[in-house]
């Protein structure tokens, strides 16, 4: 086996107890690789299993295939159906979670130790040998569909869909993650082992682990619980294009209140700027009642309960994105304001005083994360995600503190782009005109 350690030291005063991160990088005698993070102070490991590919892997007119494959991952395995799958799990004091999104199909376990043998036994089944049942597939299918029902009265679910078919065009990404009425109806069991196969491979997965286990033993739950996975499946998704040319869109739906998504494009993870553009992020609209959309959309004018912008950096299409709500009598005006703000931003920048509360509260509120062994797994998984390394943590409020206020206007001047800024607006907004097809 071979072990990569690095000592993680933060300064995290509010965390006595996590003022040191050790994450160990580890390889399987098998080859299967994972991060770990020690901690024998109590009985229990968080394990956190991220296979790359999600609910974007469905095939053509299979929309909503891995979604429906990965709620029945628990409804039945090996030799359980799914009511003895769910007394195993409970006689065990497991805990099983299992999700998929655009780019990834999550899997979290909490387990004590003196049953973690046990317990990786039958999360294995659920991995390697989910039955998918006939009734488990129409019972699961049903939840699906009552969901999907649900979203077609839901002005925001509608907003979020068309808004993805719109900048995605004939991408993935265009397409439903938990798919629509005619494509869930249609799927058939054969549909759903495809989407199994195609999903859960190990060379797409990132593992990482916290808690009361060494690098050996973990070396060796890894072999046993991933080891018989395909090695591979089949290609990811090509980089999108993303159609995002300014103006609006809208979507009309009797409510009376609309709701708008916005977005233009943004950087890249990796992209030299993407923590300067998460700092002027938090000032433009992701702090709270300190940003500068919140004050100006909703203190000053009382257009809405909330409004908020964010980086939304997926796998193949990097957006910068905003959400807002407000009475069809007002929409027109919070959308004014928020080009208004995007556009001032870009051109006067942000002040001293700005900046300087954003550092604060990012840096204060980044230690808070790392309160447990589960939320430490849940992040280190999504690090491996983002291809960040271990001294991530440790660097990580460094890198915000050396941000400038030359840095941030930069950034404003060079990335905010109103021309680009596109508004989807579901509902039946007064003097909102579509001048999008």
């Amino acid at each position: 086996m071979i072990r990569f350690a690095l000592v993680l030291l933060m300064a995290l005063a509010a965390l006595p107890a996590r003022a040191a991160v050790e994450i160990e990088e580890i390889t399987s005698p098998g080859g299967i690789e994972a991060w770990l993070v020690e901690d024998h102070s109590i009985p229990f490991v968080a394990l956190e299993l991220r296979f790359r590919g999600g609910t974007a892997l469905d095939p053509e007119g299979k929309a909503g295939a891995v979604n429906l494959m990965t709620g029945l991952l628990e409804e039945g395995a090996g030799a359980r159906d799914a009511q003895g799958f769910a007394r195993a799990t409970e006689s065990l004091a497991a805990r099983f979670g299992y999700g998929a999104g655009d780019d990834t199909l999550s899997i979290s376990a909490r387990m004590l130790t003196e049953r973690r043998a046990e317990a990786v036994d039958l999360l294995r089944d659920s991995l390697i040998a989910p039955r998918f049942d006939a009734d488990a597939i129409e019972r699961v299918r049903a939840q699906v569909l009552a969901g999907l029902r649900a979203d077609q009265t839901d002005p925001r679910a509608i907003a979020g869909r068309e808004a993805s078919r719109l900048i995605y065009g004939d991408h993935p990404y265009a397409r439903p993650g938990d798919g629509t009425i005619d494509s869930v109806s249609a799927l058939t069991r054969e549909d759903i082992v495809a989407a199994h196969r195609a999903a859960l491979v190990r060379d797409r997965v990132h593992v990482s682990a916290v808690g009361d286990i060494t690098a050996e033993e973990l070396g060796a739950l890894l072999d046993r619980l991933l080891g018989d996975l395909p090695l591979s499946g089949p290609p990811l998704p090509d980089a999108a294009d993303p159609a995002l040319p300014g103006g609006v869109r809208v979507i009309d739906f009797e409510t009376p209140q609309s709701v708008a998504l916005f977005a233009q494009p943004g950087p890249d993870r990796h992209h030299p700027d993407f923590m300067t553009a998460y700092v002027l992020n938090h000032i433009l609209g992701g702090g709270g009642f300190e940003s500068r959309l919140m004050t100006e959309v909703r203190e000053k004018r009382g257009l809405t309960y909330g409004v908020y912008s964010y980086l939304a950096d997926k796998d193949a299409a990097e957006l910068w994105m905003g959400s807002v709500a407000s009475g069809n009598s007002r929409m027109a005006e919070a959308i004014a304001v928020i080009r208004d703000q995007w556009a001032r931003l870009r051109d006067e920048g942000v002040t001293a005083e700005e900046l300087e509360n954003a550092k604060t509260y990012l840096t204060g509120a980044y230690p808070l994360r790392f309160e447990g062994n589960a939320q430490i797994a849940s992040i280190a998984a999504g690090m491996q995600l983002d291809g960040l390394p271990v001294e991530y943590i440790a660097n990580r409020n460094a890198m915000v503190e050396a941000i400038t206020l030359e840095d941030v206007n930069r950034v404003a001047r060079e990335w905010l782009d109103p021309a680009r800024l596109t508004f989807f607006v579901v509902g039946q907004p007064e003097g909102v005109e579509s001048t999008l097809n």
